[in-house]
């Protein structure tokens, strides 16, 4: 979106509340903010939606600067993608889709009206991708150097699922399998760190995307238990596997494959981390009964009756998963 004006250059505080909505309001309408269930959109007091299935999945993450990105790493739009994404994967997981997204913004005074709008941009460009409309939000103000943007996301279960797939559902005997590669976002964010700034893993960390419409399929065909890698394949595995009170074994051979795409360009023992505790991916690790993987999706191992504590494990070997991943409060 162009700027009108001088509004590149001034801050959120210089043009109040009014001069925000209405440049958010001007993005949103460039890239579409309308769907067929919206009945009231952003302007009014509560937005105002159609609920088909008569039940409604929410969800909701916060992006915090200086805590869940740098901005000598990601620009606003990238922040917008990235919560999106990361919303959006959290329905899928369920079996759902999203049919409506609400956006907080707290930032200091001082913020640049641009980055205002870049952020923007980014939710609605993710948002359209998706097909699912931003139906509102809310602004406030915050101290020195604040800025921290939540997404709250609704959604509602694909057709012909009856109920949502939980973590709790796994059984001995099942398939573990995730929708997609694993790693990519890890790789990128060992790559900033080292101080590159360009490449694809680089730019998957900054705006990760999937197929969201995995999760419907994974919920039609039977999954028996899901959930979307955000904390990193340990974390988010050993949550399934203690609220199913199983173990998640990992095949070897698997794992290495989806580390040999990423070894050329981080190295060998990096991409094995980045698989196991790279975080920030948001592909969907689900267990099925036997023979009911969808197609496209990558067999990870097997889930066994728990041997002490539910947990994960590579092979014979027990995964902490403590030692690698996202932890918000610990990095």
């Amino acid at each position: 979106m162009e700027s009108t004006g001088d509004g590149g250059a001034r801050t959120v505080g210089e043009v109040g509340e009014r001069g925000i909505l209405t440049e958010v309001f001007g993005v949103l309408a460039e890239h579409g903010a309308g769907a067929d269930g919206l009945l009231v959109g952003p302007g009014d007091d509560t937005a105002h939606l159609r609920v088909r299935s008569g039940a409604v999945l929410a969800t909701t993450d916060t992006m915090v600067r200086g805590q869940d990105w740098l901005d000598e790493w990601s620009t606003g739009e990238d922040v917008g993608h990235k919560i999106v994404t990361q919303n959006l994967a959290d329905l899928a997981s369920m079996g759902g889709r999203g049919t409506g997204v609400l956006i907080t913004l707290l930032c200091e005074p001082e913020l640049p009206l641009a980055w205002c709008r870049d952020l923007t941009t980014g939710l609605a460009r993710a948002c359209a991708r998706a097909g699912v409309p931003v139906v509102g939000g809310d602004l406030s103000a915050a101290g020195p150097g604040v800025v921290a943007v939540s997404v709250t996301a609704l959604g509602e279960l694909g057709e012909g699922i009856p109920a949502a797939v939980l973590r709790s559902g796994a059984r001995p005997g099942d398939v573990l399998a995730v929708s997609g590669p694993l790693g990519r976002s890890g790789a990128g964010l060992g790559q900033l760190r080292a101080g590159r700034r360009a490449g694809r893993w680089v730019d998957h960390h900054r705006r990760p995307w999937v197929d969201l419409e995995q999760g419907p399929v994974a919920a039609r065909v039977g999954a028996t238990a899901m959930i979307d890698v955000s904390d990193g394949l340990g974390r988010d595995g050993a949550r399934v596997a203690r609220a199913s009170g199983v173990d998640l074994v990992l095949d070897e051979a698997a794992v290495a494959g989806l580390a040999g795409r990423l070894a050329p360009e981080v190295g060998e023992q990096d991409a094995l981390r980045a698989v196991l505790g790279g975080g920030e991916e948001h592909e969907l690790l689900a267990t099925f009964p036997p023979g009911r993987v969808p197609a496209g999706w990558v067999v990870l191992g097997r889930v066994e009756a728990a041997q002490e504590e539910p947990g994960v494990r590579l092979g014979e070997q027990e995964l902490d998963p403590s030692g690698g991943g996202w932890d918000h409060f610990g990095g």
